[in-house]
């Protein structure tokens, strides 16, 4: 079987340079070779590492706050509870697990998790049971619906446009004596970036995310209907400036066209462009990660958690406690943003 790096290098010599955002839909979601198709990349013995693989707190945290939304708005019944790129499953059982106590919670949910990878489909199974699986947010059920999307957005493929004057050039995946190099087209002006002429000067980099706008439309459009949040936890800032392409393999940083199908690929999050896309529903203050969760009671969790360990396992907990909310690790770097109806006060911990 050829490897993926053979067979873009093949694509490329018959059709010419592709774009990043295919580049990046090839590496991690061939049907065979790519990344997310072969393997359950988190954890220790993974590529990385997510806040719900971290700490039991996250997900109970995140659940928590979901159910106070959830009776905020009045409780309906009968809602839809669900995760975009779940992962493994670990976060959304969490949730289900703190949430249990919260009256009527769990008789009027139904649990639905959007992922494509069939390797990760397979470990969801075995966490959460109770879920439905979806390809796409569009079917989701037409009800009340309350998200989550941890590192969800920023593994969505993204294009890298460069001003010149008022035109923009793509950066393009090319070839060059069997290795794939960066290269950059003419330069064109283009209607889906006329408004960051504004904020940008020549010789920036920007970049966008094709399939951002229409997931946040279909939530915004769903929760403006129905009823609902999505909390949206990424790492990112309010609008994208710069080259955030990164590969991540085996915990350390690698080359992003060195090893395709091999290495998971992410970008930061324009999390403007969630805002703004998500309309008529409306969308809370960025906040970051830590603030969040230490608004939602984090610490005194912590706290009550600590009393039950010792050793190796304290020491664990609170590195874990630490990981989640300093400054330094992803306190900061990780970002918070909520979607909710305009006649509903935006969920516990993003409040302005």
């Amino acid at each position: 079987m050829s490897s993926l790096r053979e067979l873009l290098i093949d694509r490329i010599a018959r059709t010419g340079p592709i774009s990043l955002a295919d580049y990046m839909t090839d590496c991690l979601m061939h049907p065979t070779l790519g990344y997310y198709s072969k393997r359950d990349p988190l954890g220790t013995a993974g590529d990385f590492i997510t806040s719900p693989e971290i700490s039991q707190m996250f997900g109970e945290l995140v659940g928590l706050a979901l159910a106070q939304t959830w009776m905020n708005q009045g409780s309906p019944s009968p809602f839809a509870l669900a995760e975009l790129g779940p992962g493994r499953g670990t976060l959304m059982a969490d949730v289900i697990r703190a949430t249990k106590a919260v009256p009527g919670f769990h008789a009027a949910m139904s649990v639905h998790l959007v992922e494509t990878s069939p390797a990760l489909r397979a470990v969801q199974a075995t966490n959460v049971p109770i879920a439905t699986w979806h390809d796409h947010v569009d079917s989701l059920p037409d009800l009340p619906l309350f998200v989550i999307a941890n590192e969800f957005f920023d593994a969505l493929p993204i294009r890298q446009f460069v001003r010149q004057g008022d035109a923009w050039r793509e950066r393009m995946i090319g070839e060059d004596s069997g290795t794939l190099v960066m290269g950059l087209s003419d330069a064109a002006p283009l209607t889906i970036l006329t408004h960051r002429l504004a904020d940008t000067k020549d010789g920036d980099l920007i970049e966008h995310c094709p399939a951002l706008a229409g997931i946040c439309a279909t939530l915004g459009a769903r929760i403006d209907r129905h009823g609902g949040a999505a909390l949206i936890i990424d790492y990112g800032d309010w609008q994208s400036l710069g080259d955030t392409l990164q590969a991540v393999a085996g915990h350390a940083k690698a080359d992003p066209l060195a090893t395709p199908g091999d290495a998971d690929l992410t970008a930061h999050v324009d999390f403007a462009a969630i805002a703004q896309n998500a309309a008529p529903a409306k969308f809370s203050r960025l906040t970051t990660q830590g603030i969040f969760l230490e608004r939602l009671g984090i610490t005194e969790r912590a706290q009550k958690l600590a009393q039950q360990l010792a050793g190796d396992a304290l020491e664990t907990h609170i590195k874990a406690h630490r990981r989640l909310t300093h400054p330094t690790q992803m306190g900061d770097l990780f970002k918070v943003i909520a979607l909710y109806p305009a006649n509903a006060p935006p969920p516990p911990g993003l409040e302005p």
